[in-house]
């Protein structure tokens, strides 16, 4: 399956343009897009999704018009947004089970069967009678993701999903996308660098509306190795280090700044560091904003 994004743009009433121009060919497995808050993935995401209409462009799923036919597309597509909200005073079981009626599930024994499949694949099962009132974050996240994958879509959006998380609910959600990613094409859309590295093969960073780069997510941190050196100085020397190199992450590191700059060759004092996402994710943000012009 082929999800193609061709020359999309968004600008809303307020003057703010959320896409630019955006161009993106995906496959199946997972697709991570990284940008900051406000860079647009909502928008992008919401527009995939048939809930919101561009200015221009065009989104097509294996040859069919996402834009046109809608409700064909919906048949295939599952989708956790951002702000996910869940009907407190119903069970997870039975709000599963209204959703994948909605979805075509009309057979009950089919249905019941693929709720129950879903719950043990969230790892909700034990709670499925439990009001989803009473869940935590990460539950309802996992809930989230229950009702996003009922109907088995074949293109599945996840919009900031381990946002909030703690670090053991966030590995299980993790699991989750990984273990469903393998025959479908998943889109998760975040802030959070790493997630994009533990999990996605192929990448795209979207700033302001723009697609700075895409490709596969090793061959963009290649790009970086042998360039990357490391140096832990005084916070007073911050501004000098700015003005002198390319400086692309700075850190906190007992109580002096760590940094890491990009260099061709090692300057003077700097030891090597590994290139990481996080080094490719800095530098075309760092660049795009280099090349804004002065207003």
């Amino acid at each position: 399956m082929e999800l193609r994004i061709d020359n999309l743009s968004k600008t809303y009433p307020n003057g703010v343009r959320a896409l630019r121009e955006v161009d993106l060919a995906l496959g199946d497995g997972m697709f991570g897009l990284l940008g900051p808050n406000g860079a647009g993935k909502t928008t992008l995401m919401r527009i995939i999704a048939t809930l919101q209409m561009p200015d221009a462009g065009a989104v097509s799923l294996d040859g069919l018009d996402v834009l046109r036919r809608k409700l064909d597309v919906r048949k295939i597509l599952g989708y956790l947004p951002q702000d996910f909200g869940v009907h407190s005073e119903v069970t997870a079981e039975r709000m599963l089970d209204y959703i994948a009626m909605l979805k075509g599930l009309s057979d009950g024994r089919v249905r019941r069967e693929a709720v129950r499949s879903i719950l043990r694949l969230t790892n909700l099962e034990d709670v499925r009678r439990r009001k989803l009132g009473g869940f935590s974050g990460g539950m309802k996240q996992r809930f989230g993701i229950a009702q996003a994958l009922l109907g088995s879509p074949r293109l599945l959006i996840v919009d900031e999903p381990t946002a909030g998380l703690d670090p053991e609910e966030r590995l299980r959600f993790h699991n989750i996308l990984s273990e469903i990613s393998a025959d479908r094409i998943v889109i998760l859309s975040t802030h959070i660098v790493d997630d994009v590295r533990q999990l996605c093969g192929r990448m795209a960073v979207l700033h302001e509306g723009r697609i700075l780069l895409a490709g596969r997510t090793e061959e963009a941190i290649r790009r970086f190795s042998g360039r990357i050196w490391r140096k832990i100085i005084r916070r007073e020397e911050a501004a000098d280090f700015d003005g002198r190199f390319d400086v692309l992450v700075s850190r906190m590191f007992a109580g002096n700044l760590e940094i890491d700059v990009l260099s061709d060759q090692r300057p003077d004092g700097f030891e090597p560091a590994e290139a990481d996402l996080e080094h490719v994710y800095f530098a075309a943000v760092k660049g795009a904003e280099a090349e804004r012009p002065a207003s």
